[in-house]
């Protein structure tokens, strides 16, 4: 098992010389205040162009995730104002509901921000949050690595910041704030690591447990990422150091088995309820992200939201995440730092073990080269489809492993350039001058290395697009008389995950008041398999398929009846169409299938509360 005097400590030193119970601690200093604001003002400007208009502002990339969050944090506030339970809505998906536990419902950050999303509405604190998950993932990085892997805070400021904002985590900012908020992975990865400490194992059980806990309500799948990379760092080093791993691993295993049992009490009930809880469901329908592998080519390839970025090129190999897409100067810089430091540093080569392990592992069922299937089968070809966990993984998102040991690899490097400052202990000589001008290019050569690398990789501000306001009738609440306890408002079109990215915001921006049908989740089928948003029923389909077309099909008897059966089904009292590009052939079709509307402010509205 992984000994704290040996796993976390600076590459300067061997692994046997010091250990960390006996390091001094380190004062907060000016130095950790400019670097945390330093991370602060990059998180502003990653957010920078949702600012520029936060209530009319999503992602350009991923616009319907973005709504979806914005929706879930007025989840957050819907259910703490009315202290419902929050592991279940019934606010979308009318009248099944959602099982938040079994979707990405952020519940740790939605819950404890609610009266900030009751102030500032949905909009605002997502754009808030998106910026401040960034920067705390900095902050808690550079903790980690200043007091417990490095000596020079320069060192740490530059890890932390790849670590915060690596291209990958940039990437999934567009609309997925889920995979930013990775504050908590630093501290568990140091608790998992103090575990055997002398006469301390409890007391940093417990802290471990009550953390997983915690992550659990913010993302399950980088917790399970975590969790993978803590298991091939204690089998690398029980195989590196075994006399050593094999005397802890006792005390290593008790507070483990403590800290499991401590995550497992407080979250025993949500994780029940998001397997077998109502609208659970056991797997996604035919492994839809199995084969979502990374493609050999990315690892070389600038991201689209750096500096050097080319949207140009997703057209080639964007067929996945940019999890892996550092550029070639970071990809040479650090193969060669690997190959100075894995002799004298025990931390580089459990580094190097993690980013061969979870860069292979990453590509999937099929090598795929520039974006073409080569038919050589990779490691996950090999891994059945509907192995528990695993079948809900892309392979593409374990090589956020490979990015955590690239920005601890950059501290370290960084620091071991640092540490040739220092004279050795103790001086046999005075430095020749021979010495300072060769000590001297090494520190020029060395941070002008690092710092090409990355400069490429800074991110630019996330593209956004304007997105329709709802309409006056929604926000004024001028729909409250037509929508009793019990029933539903209908917007056109139907929330989806295609369509609707407009009407399900109506939800969001009015604090879930009213609930809507169908939506944008992840919930079972009639097989009790995972498919994103609800079952089309039949008049929802042809709203689909009349948006496409953009022109009215032929409308029968048969369409009109099965129409007020889905409006029974879902509980509808109202049907609201609002300003949209296809809102003339949505008119005429709503109109054949429930007869004239009423013009009510500025939406088109079908009164069907008698009918249903």
């Amino acid at each position: 098992m992984p000994v704290v005097n040996s796993s976390l400590k600076p590459v300067s030193e061997t692994v046997e010389t010091r250990s960390t119970t006996t390091r001094p601690r380190r004062r907060p200093t000016r130095a950790d205040a400019l670097a945390i604001g330093a991370y602060v003002l990059l998180g502003v400007v990653v957010c920078l162009n949702y600012w520029a208009d936060v209530n009319n502002r999503v992602s350009s990339h991923l616009p319907t995730d973005h709504s979806w969050f914005e929706w879930l944090f007025a989840h957050g506030a819907y259910s703490v104002q009315h202290l419902e339970n929050p592991l279940f809505t019934a606010r979308q998906n009318a009248p099944d509901g959602v099982n938040m536990m079994a979707n990405t419902s952020l519940l740790g950050v939605t819950l404890p921000l609610a009266p900030l999303t009751m102030l500032l509405g949905p909009q605002v604190v997502y754009a808030l949050y998106l910026g401040g998950a960034l920067a705390a993932t900095a902050g808690t990085s550079y903790w980690m690595l200043s007091r417990h892997l490095v000596r020079s805070r320069a060192a740490a400021f530059v890890g932390g910041a790849f670590l915060g904002f690596a291209p990958g985590i940039v990437h999934h900012a567009n609309g997925q704030p889920n995979f930013v908020s990775n504050f908590l992975l630093p501290l568990i990865v140091v608790r998992v690591f103090r575990l055997v400490e002398p006469g301390r194992w409890r007391r940093n059980a417990l802290v471990l447990g009550l953390l997983v806990a915690y992550q659990i309500f913010i993302n399950e799948e980088m917790l399970l990422l975590t969790a993978l990379a803590c298991l091939v760092v204690v089998v690398a080093y029980t195989a590196m150091r075994p006399r050593v791993a094999w005397a802890r691993a006792g005390t290593f295993a008790a507070g483990l088995g403590l800290g499991g049992a401590v995550a497992l009490l407080l979250t025993a009930y949500p994780i029940w309820f998001q397997f077998n809880g109502p609208q659970s469901y056991r797997g996604l329908q035919g492994g839809v992200f199995h084969s979502w592998g990374e493609d050999i080519v990315a690892f070389v390839t600038f991201p689209r939201d750096t500096v050097a970025g080319d949207e140009a090129v997703e057209a080639t190999i964007g067929m996945t995440e940019q999890n892996t897409w550092f550029g070639w100067p970071l990809v040479l810089l650090s193969v060669v730092a690997l190959a100075l430091l894995v002799r004298r540093s025990l931390v580089a080569r459990i580094l190097a073990v993690l980013v061969v392990v979870f860069s292979v592992a990453a590509l999937g069922p099929e090598i795929r080269f520039n974006g073409e299937l080569t038919g050589i089968a990779g490691p996950w070809s090999y891994i059945p489809e509907d192995l528990p966990l695993v079948e809900m993984m892309m392979p593409t998102r374990l090589t956020l492993v490979t990015t955590a040991a690239l920005g601890v690899l950059l501290a370290l490097a960084w620091d071991a350039v640092a540490g040739s400052h220092r004279p050795p202990v103790p001086a046999p000589r005075a430095p020749e001058a021979t010495d300072r001008r060769r000590l001297r290019w090494q520190h020029v050569v060395g941070y002008a290395a690092i710092t090409l690398a990355l400069l490429p990789l800074l991110p630019r501000p996330l593209p956004a697009e304007p997105v329709d306001p709802p309409p006056t009738f929604i926000t004024s609440g001028a729909w409250r008389p037509y929508v009793p306890d019990g029933r539903t408002l209908v917007p056109v079109p139907i929330p989806s995950n295609v369509h609707g990215l407009s009407t399900l915001r109506w939800s969001a921006l009015t604090g879930h008041e009213f609930p809507i049908p169908a939506g944008y989740f992840i919930g079972p089928n009639e097989d009790g398999e995972g498919v994103f948003g609800a079952p089309n029923r039949p008049t929802s389909t042809l709203i689909y398929q009349t948006m496409d077309a953009g022109e009215l099909p032929e409308i029968s008897d048969e369409n009109r009846r099965q129409a007020v059966e889905d409006l029974r089904f879902w509980r509808a009292s109202v049907v609201v169409l609002g300003a949209h590009p296809r809102e003339p052939v949505l008119r005429e079709l709503l109109t054949a299938l429930l007869g004239d509307p009423q013009r009510v402010d500025d939406v088109w509205l079908w009164d069907v509360r008698d009918r249903v």
